[in-house]
């Protein structure tokens, strides 16, 4: 292990997961001594993702996820073991003690560094006289150098390899170049700029660093906008644009517009809260990221059809995470940016003041749909209108929405009110039925990349893995089976590392044990310990589970011997 265990220990004594994670989400539920907050791994809209203070733990009971503050650094910050340590040992203020090389993490400060060179080589370009089409772009879109200046916008010059001779003369390689995602490979060999007469924005993480970068054509062509391919320093669905700046934001809320340059305008004008999700629609890894920096979206997109729907969609990904979600009505402009340059940025301002929520914004879009005045029409209406209001979770805000649409259809609120609450039951019940699981489906495991060939040995597996746990006097019995007996390799896994640090007298903590287990494994573990265990009498507990690991061998060897039987007779009878 790369780091001595001493000092792993002192790491997460000096980083309290409570501060740690609430940095990240909001922990406001308690449970026991237990605290409680909405899940920032996957989309809830009820608290189950649990934090202890006495275990120093996390885990999701929805998902899964859990395991100590340096596994929860790795799974929100997307870091390596070594890699979160650094940054929590930052965090505390401690000096990292000397470690064998990590070559993944060398690798991706190579690669961040060669980002920050290309943003710097492409910033420069701007002010080239190759780069005056990009200044007179960004001169027709009023922006000025204070924007250009503080959003490292730059200028890929239309030739085939600038940026491969600049690189290279820096001391970076092809294999590196390709591998952050700045050159291609010929058909003939050797390799060539990505990204040529293109306006650059370069996309900061939230720590600072240049992960990746999006580039908009000057002239004609397709695509409009083309990003960074996918690295191991960038991932586009996970990340947003301008993020770095937003979070930084006193107004309360945060600006999620479409374009590049309309976040650029935007924080020009004094809207220092918009991102953009580069160039594709919301997805739930980017609202998930949003969530930790406000609780309350205002959706800016493009005033078209494609905006509109694309509006629809992050309205459906940003309400499961309990956001308060308002839509922007832009009339007499197509996007931000334009609404700006003609109408200034005191109207934008009342503009979102005066916005709708989501739900007023969703039903005036399905009002559009049909023509009210017509009987079959407002049938159609009323019907779909029937189905966004039981699917609000508020009892108060259906009465108050099913008042609003009574009133504009024309029939009595109390009828309505009774159909929307009939529809709500059929979904709930449907709901629960799905959920429903069957008893085998219920022993596996909640991250769905381990599953259980044989869940009644497994449960029993878990349980000498739980009992070692709690009580590590019970290495010394002499009963304990060989991994080879475990039917699930993961939890064979677990079972090896577990006895072999126990006998050598280590420490089994989630946070020393995220050197030599997965993300995955560690989750896997946290997950196999929340479940109820009596150690009144450990030993005897431990030889009852050991025993049941023995019997479902038994029947699965006799299984396949008779399986072997079968299909041997019905050779014999061909």
């Amino acid at each position: 292990m790369a780091f001595p265990e001493s000092f792993l220990q002192e790491l997460a004594e000096r980083n309290d997961i409570v501060d740690v994670v609430s940095s990240y989400v909001r922990l406001t539920k308690k449970s026991g001594s237990n605290l409680f907050g909405l899940c920032p791994f996957h989309s809830e809209k009820t608290p189950s993702f649990s934090v202890s203070p006495d275990k120093q733990i996390y885990h999701c009971f929805g998902c899964g996820k859990g395991g100590s503050v340096i596994s929860f650094i790795m799974e929100i910050e997307n870091l390596s073991f070594p890699e979160a340590v650094a940054f929590l040992a930052n965090r505390a203020g401690m000096q990292l003690p000397e470690q064998s090389d990590d070559p993944g993490a060398k690798k991706r400060q190579r690669l961040l560094a060669l980002n920050r060179d290309a943003a710097r080589f492409f910033h420069a370009q701007l002010k080239t006289p190759a780069g005056q089409p990009a200044r007179d772009y960004l001169a027709r879109r009023q922006l000025t150098a204070q924007t250009v200046t503080r959003f490292g916008l730059g200028f890929a010059p239309d030739t085939w390899d600038s940026l491969v001779r600049a690189m290279k003369a820096l001391g970076y390689s092809e294999q590196e170049l390709f591998d952050g995602g700045l050159v291609r490979h010929g058909r003939s060999g050797g390799v060539y700029d990505t990204f040529r007469n293109r306006l650059m924005f370069p996309v900061i993480d939230v720590r600072g660093n240049v992960i990746g970068f999006s580039g908009r054509i000057l002239g004609d062509g397709e695509p409009k906008y083309m990003n960074s391919p996918e690295t191991i320093v960038f991932s586009k669905s996970h990340n947003l644009f301008a993020l770095n700046l937003a979070k930084k934001s006193k107004c309360g809320y945060i600006i999620l517009a479409e374009g590049n340059i309309d976040v650029a305008s935007l924080h020009q004008a004094g809207f220092d809260s918009a991102v953009a999700s580069l160039g594709t629609s919301l997805t739930p890894e980017q609202a998930r990221l949003l969530s930790r920096y406000t609780s309350e979206i205002v959706i800016a997109y493009d005033n078209d059809g494609a905006g509109q729907k694309a509006s629809q969609r992050a309205i459906g990904i940003l309400e499961k995470l309990d956001l308060k979600v308002k839509v922007l009505q832009m009339s007499g402009a197509k996007d931000p940016d334009e609404f700006i340059r003609l109408k200034g940025p005191e109207a934008f301002q009342m503009l979102i003041e005066g916005s709708e929520n989501q739900v007023e914004y969703r039903l005036g879009q399905i009002a559009k749909k049909y023509d009210l005045s017509s009987d079959a029409q407002k049938v159609d209406f009323l019907r779909e209108a029937e189905d966004l209001l039981a699917r609000l979770p508020n009892a108060a805000e259906r009465e108050v929405y099913c008042r609003r649409v009574a009133a504009k259809s024309g029939i009595s609120a109390d009828v309505l009110i009774g159909e929307v609450n009939a529809r709500r039951k059929r979904i709930l019940r449907r709901t629960e039925a799905a959920s429903r699981g069957s008893p085998e489906r219920e022993t596996q495991p909640v991250e769905r990349q381990y599953r259980y060939a044989d869940p009644a040995s497994a449960v029993a597996e878990e349980g000498v893995i739980r009992l070692l746990y709690l009580d590590p006097a019970l290495i010394r019995r002499s009963s304990l089976p060989p991994k080879e007996a475990f039917s699930s390799p993961v939890l064979a896994h677990i079972y090896e590392v577990l006895c072999r640090r126990l006998r050598e007298g280590l420490s089994v903590s989630a946070d020393v044990l995220g050197g030599e287990l997965e993300s995955g494994e560690i989750a896997l573990l946290v997950d196999l310990l929340q479940k109820p265990e009596t150690l009144s009498n450990s030993a005897k507990a431990l030889d009852d589970y050991i025993n049941r690991i023995d019997r479902r061998r038994r029947e699965t060897s006799e299984g396949d011997d008779l399986l072997q039987i079968l299909e041997e007779r019905r050779k014999e009878l061909k």
